[in-house]
Order: structure tokens, then sequence, then C-alpha cells
């Protein structure tokens, strides 16, 4: 908090300031993913963080800076959880663990960004960066090349949304959820070469 003349009190300042980044950047994660980011202010995101505006900007230039450093935290921690080269086993199981620890996170990347023309392009380069390490994974799986493309498309959008509904479900059976997820994708793998 701060004082009418604007200093800031002991509270603010025990914190070193990549703790106090850390904190603030929780603190607009979900308040970005309650209100989204037209309708979140930085006095909501100042007073979740139990800070003032003045130290928010010691910390971010705007709001619109605040939100895309909100959306590179939540993509570097799903690509320390997930990886970012290939597509295995572990896949599906690490993808969950990474929403069900910043299910915040994981809605802004996925649900919210998308939908902000301003931020849209880093969810779109994630996207992009799914499409090519699924299209490998599926090469090795030798799948038909008739079937290449949109295979490489559908999967990853398929497993978002799983995990997204999931995560509005309350994250019911976790252990459960892998294995259905894994099995829709196979389904879409291999739907492609069954015969009518």
């Amino acid at each position: 908090m701060t004082t009418s003349l604007g200093r800031s009190t002991a509270r603010e300042r025990r914190l070193p300031r990549a703790a106090r980044r850390e904190q603030i950047l929780s603190a607009a994660t979900h308040a970005f993913a309650a209100a989204g980011f037209a309708n979140t202010s930085l006095d909501d995101i100042a007073g979740a963080a139990g800070v003032g505006r003045v130290i928010l900007y010691r910390h971010f230039e705007s709001k619109a800076d605040l939100y895309r450093s909100v959306l590179d935290r939540a993509a570097t921690r799903l690509g320390d959880s997930v990886g970012t080269d290939d597509f295995g086993e572990d896949a599906v199981p690490a993808l969950l663990a990474a929403a069900a620890a910043d299910p915040d996170g994981f809605r802004l990347l996925f649900r919210y960004a998308a939908r902000e023309p301003e931020f849209r392009d880093g969810t779109e380069t994630l996207a992009a960066a799914s499409v090519e390490v699924t299209r490998r994974n599926l090469v090795k799986a030798g799948v038909a090349p008739a079937s290449l493309d949109w295979l490489s498309r559908l999967l990853p959008v398929i497993t978002i949304e799983a995990v997204l509904t999931w995560l509005d479900a309350g994250q019911p059976q976790p252990d459960d959820a892998v294995d259905r997820i894994n099995r829709i994708v196979h389904a879409a793998m291999t739907a492609p070469d069954q015969p009518s």
C-alpha cells in the first residue's frame, strides 16, 4: 500500500525485486483470467498484489507490458514442463500437470490472449510451434502424407481444448484425464486411415 503522498509502506519494501515482480505477475495472472485484459485495471492488479501503482510502474511500463509479461511467463512455464522439441508419451501428463499448476496462465495463453488482437501474435507463434512439432511426430509415426497437414493442425487443438475443458470441469481424475485425452488423440490419428 502507499501513503497519501505516494510513498511506499514498509510492507511493500520487504521483498527483493525479483520476488516482488513474481508477486505482481501472479496477481495479474489471476486478475486478467477473471476479468479479461480490457476489464482489468492496474488498480485492480495493484490491489490484488498488495502494492501501489507506483510499484507496478517500477516493474512494468504499462498494462499491455504487464499482460505480455504474464503471457511470456505462462508460455515459459509451459515449455519448461512440456518441452518444445518433441511430444512423447509424457507430453499429455506434463501438459495436464502444467495446466493444473497454473490454470489461470493456461487459460490466458490458450483462450483469452487468442481473442486479443494486440496479443494474438504470441499465441499464434505457440500454435505454429505446436503444429510443427506435431507434424514431426506424425512423420515419425508413419502417418499418411494425405492426412499430415490436417492432423498436424487438428491434434494440438483437440489436446488444448480437452485440457481447457478439464480445467473448467474442476480438474477431475487427472490420471483418467490423461488416458482419455491420449485415446482421443489416438482416435483422431487413426480415424482417417479407417475404411468407411
